[in-house]
């Protein structure tokens, strides 16, 4: 697969949304996605929301009137979140040719299938406090698929493959490969290194740069992340592109640029790691400048 291009908007406490254009997808859908994607909204085939704040769903609405049609978008939600069915239900009263929109609440252990070789995989995180059992925040890993021949065939002839897999059936002759060509965090305290291992590009929310600042939602309560821990697990996976965002708006962004390269040079992380500032739109984020090089 190419590679991505991704725009986005991720303000602490007023929006956030990134758009991968090359597969369809929405991850969240803050306020101004329509705005600013304009055409390209049209795009969108699955729409992935991480949890209910406001600043996260919003601009849902206007994306959906605007490019509803049967069957599509496809909206993926957290299975125990209240707020989903409630908006669905507004939705379709207010815009009744929205009524082929299809809203789905997904939890770890799904799989949702958006090409044919790519699907999305939620996971639980600790955002949003709740019971064991209880999924009302995600984060999501973008998985691309491909068939490769099973490792103990690969001594036969193609003819005694092509004999196996017209007897036994072709899943007798090949395995699912997957690669995580892309995770997003959704809002999160930071999680084991483990759980972001082998993403080629990681989303992660930022919310506050460091030291003793309270980490909390300050209406809510919710729990957010460190830029100092963020970049301290990152350097310890082999992730490949690390993409910040949500940071607080009481930054500038000389003092965010400046933390992310300290911070990279503390922990010796010399990926590219790029970032969204506070009240920017980003277009194709990875085409630009990383912070750190």
């Amino acid at each position: 697969m190419k590679a991505l291009t991704i725009t986005g908007y991720s303000t602490a406490l007023f929006s956030t949304w990134y758009f991968v254009e090359e597969l369809g997808i929405l991850l969240d859908a803050g306020d101004g996605v329509s705005a600013t994607l304009l055409q390209k909204s049209r795009k969108i085939s699955h729409v992935f929301i991480s949890h209910a704040d406001r600043d996260h769903l919003t601009g849902l609405l206007q994306l959906n009137q605007l490019n509803a049609r049967d069957g599509f978008p496809v909206i993926c939600y957290p299975r125990d979140g209240g707020s989903y069915p409630a908006l669905e239900a507004f939705s379709k009263r207010f815009d009744p040719h929205v009524s082929g929109t299809v809203w789905m609440p997904v939890a770890p252990g799904d799989e949702i299938r958006i090409k044919d070789d790519v699907l999305v995989v939620p996971l639980r995180n600790e955002h949003v406090r709740a019971a064991p059992g209880v999924v009302r925040s995600l984060g999501y890993k973008i998985m691309q698929t491909r068939r490769k021949l099973r490792p103990e065939l690969a001594a036969l002839t193609q003819e005694d493959i092509r004999r196996i897999g017209r007897e036994q059936g072709k899943e007798k002759t090949t395995i699912e490969v997957r690669r995580n060509i892309l995770s997003y965090s959704g809002d999160t305290p930071v999680a084991s290194p483990d759980t972001w291992q082998d993403a080629e590009i990681l989303i992660h929310e930022a919310t506050f740069l460091g030291g003793d600042e309270v980490i909390e939602h300050p209406s809510y309560k919710n729990l957010h992340s460190r830029l100092e821990e963020v970049i301290e697990m990152v350097s310890a996976t082999n992730v490949q592109q690390l993409v910040l965002g949500h940071f607080s708006s009481r930054y500038a962004a000389e003092q965010i640029d400046q933390s992310i390269r300290q911070l990279c040079e503390r922990y010796a992380l010399n990926i590219p790691v790029f970032r969204v500032l506070p009240g920017q739109t980003v277009r194709d984020i990875l085409s630009g400048q990383p912070v750190n090089r």
